[in-house]
């Protein structure tokens, strides 16, 4: 055998040199991690190897390693993968200067931060007595928080050098300019950050497969996501359905949404360039963030899309977003108006108006009521996943100074950051503000309780005269025709009686209505649900319970009444404070004037 066969026999069969090679290529598998230039020293005659540890990286970007030290693959990824962070956190900046090493303090504190971003990137095997919990606050606050209560313990010495420092600045030696290794790992996380959206939306296989081609809608999300961060957090969670069949059944022109889905269909037989499909996508984004579907409420849903449609279109002009193609809708002079101001204007002609065209084509709106194909996604929070995205890509654009915004927009942002009271707070509110509490009065007619203790000391007790029990109360106007829904109605009678408990109210004015009105009497508010029953009758008519609340003598005047209907229901004329609670997504056939609460 020749000298250079029992070389490479003897290579081949060093465990710890196979080992550490596995361990090297994957961390150099992870595209970030890779983007950092490192030399590898593995030099027996290298003073800065340690002797116990595994691995010491240095400010030229060289990382030491133990030419002997036997450890598996995923403990020598984890070490390479520890030193390299060191690099790329700016913790050894590379210098031309002589500069004095950190302390136990800071090295602590940067060995913390480190481990501690380490456990998103799940890459190699941490050792076992390794800390699960981590401090907040980043280098500069651990080790000033350090120095003055001292190291916990867990955190020292957990670097990858085993009781030595893991980190030594050296001046720079080499002969081409200082490299910036932070900024070279923040755009390797941003290129990362990129695919791996790429993949999410399929149009890359995986990280280190081929690109698909992108078409012009594709590139027009990725500027969002990586050039424009007030859409960027919408458009991360967006997915562009580009299917010619499914636009021409459902007759989208151009784009429609559907704010349950996040999904936007586009007609892939535009021919739009970028900056067009640009103004398209964030059109549909607003819609569906600023959740123009379900702030229609009672107004007509087409002339309500078009009003929002006008407002939007406005904005982005102003914000300089993508072109707009021609044929939207869009007037200089409704500048400054909300949606429904606009549409307060353009419901006067509704005959012209809906001759007018959406997005999604004349006559129909792009804000889509149902999906068109596919099953809602399981989100947990619908609502909080476009508040959260809009409102942190909102602080984004005005903390990079991205430019100006109109005041509409803005506006709309901000009370997007505050969300609607529910509906049974809101209910709580009103009893609180209609409903009157009994309150007792004192009399020396019935003595105290504590009289007892106190027999010279006369006291005066306290007791709620019968007419001030009979003032505080409230009236129901129950719908039990056959098309409530009795989830629904369980909801409300529970919400009821609760808040009725809750200000000592000792018994509600109770009508039942279908086909005719059924007058219960007086209910202890816990009994009120344990009465109803649904009877499907037909039709419901509830002015004649309303009328049987109005005229009853043992009714006090100002007492007021809750109307619960699904909607399906006559037009009501009440002369007395009321409100109603109607399910989501229902509509009364007039225009009310108390309070209407949507069970949700």
């Amino acid at each position: 055998m020749s000298r250079g066969a029992r070389a490479g026999k003897a290579r081949r069969d060093d465990p710890a040199a196979e080992a550490f090679l596995a361990g090297l290529a994957l961390v150099r598998r992870h595209p970030a991690l890779a983007a950092l230039d490192a030399e590898i020293c593995r030099s027996r005659d290298c003073e800065l190897s340690p002797r116990h540890g595994l691995a010491t990286v240095d400010s030229n970007g060289r990382v030491h390693v133990h030419p002997d030290r036997r450890a598996e693959p995923a403990d020598w990824a984890w070490a390479l993968a520890h030193c390299l962070l060191h690099l790329g956190f700016g913790h050894v900046p590379a210098h031309q200067d002589s500069r004095e090493q950190p302390d136990r303090f800071e090295l602590a504190a940067r060995c913390a931060v480190v481990n501690r971003f380490m456990l998103t990137l799940h890459i190699g095997r941490p050792p076992e007595d390794h800390p699960v919990t981590f401090p907040d606050g980043d280098e500069e606050q651990l080790a000033a928080r350090w120095r003055k209560t001292g190291i916990p313990a867990g955190h020292e010495h957990r670097g990858a050098a085993e009781g030595v420092p893991d980190q030594v600045l050296v001046p720079w030696s080499r002969w081409h300019a200082v490299p910036d290794w932070q900024l070279a790992f923040a755009h390797a996380l941003t290129r990362t950050v990129s695919e791996t959206m790429d993949v999410a939306g399929g149009r890359r296989d995986a990280l280190t497969g081929e690109v698909r081609r992108k078409e012009p809608w594709d590139r027009a999300l990725s500027w969002f996501i990586s050039s424009y961060p007030l859409l960027g957090g919408i458009a991360s969670g967006m997915t562009l359905v580009a299917d010619a069949g499914l636009a021409r059944a459902h007759g989208v022109s151009i784009a429609a949404v559907d704010a349950t889905l996040g999904e936007i269909y586009l007609n892939p037989l535009r021919r739009y360039e970028d900056e067009e499909w640009r103004f398209v996508l964030a059109h549909e984004m607003l819609h569906a963030a600023l959740r123009h579907g379900d702030r229609c409420g009672a107004r007509d849903p087409y002339l309500y899309n078009v009003a929002a449609d006008y407002v939007i279109n406005g904005w982005l002009v102003e914000m300089g977003v993508g072109a707009m193609p021609e044929g939207l809708l869009y007037d200089p002079g409704l500048k400054g108006l909300s949606a429904e101001e606009v549409y307060d204007r353009i419901v006067t002609d509704a005959r012209r108006t809906r001759r007018l065209a959406t997005l999604r084509g004349k006559g129909a709106g792009d804000i889509l009521g149902e999906p068109l194909g596919g099953r809602p996604r399981d989100y947990a929070d619908l609502d909080e996943f476009y508040r959260r995205g809009l409102v942190q890509g909102f602080d984004l654009h005005t903390s990079g100074e991205r430019g100006l915004l109109p005041a509409g927009l803005v506006e709309e942002i901000r009370a997007l950051a505050h969300p609607p009271v529910p509906w049974d707070v809101r209910l709580a509110r009103w009893f609180d503000e209609f409903v009157p509490r009994p309150y007792p009065v004192r009399s020396f007619a019935r003595p105290a309780r504590r009289q007892a203790a106190t027999p010279d000391i006369p006291r005066a007790g306290r007791y709620v005269p019968p007419e001030e029990v009979a003032r505080c109360t409230f009236g129901v106007v129950l719908d039990t025709s056959g098309s409530m829904d009795r989830r629904l109605l369980g909801s409300a009678l529970g919400a009821i009686a609760s808040y009725a408990e809750a200000r000592d109210v000792p018994a509600a004015r109770v009508v039942f209505c279908d086909a005719a009105a059924h007058d219960a009497g007086y209910l202890p508010p816990t009994e009120i649900a344990g009465r109803v029953r649904v009877r499907g009758r037909g039709g419901t008519v509830l002015q004649p319970g309303v009328d049987l609340l109005q005229r009853a003598e043992d009714f006090p005047p100002g007492a007021p009444v809750l109307i619960i209907t699904d909607g399906y229901c006559d037009t009501l004329r009440v002369r007395r404070e009321h409100a109603y609670l109607v399910p989501d997504g229902a509509r009364l056939p007039f225009t009310a004037r108390g309070p209407v609460f949507r069970l949700r």
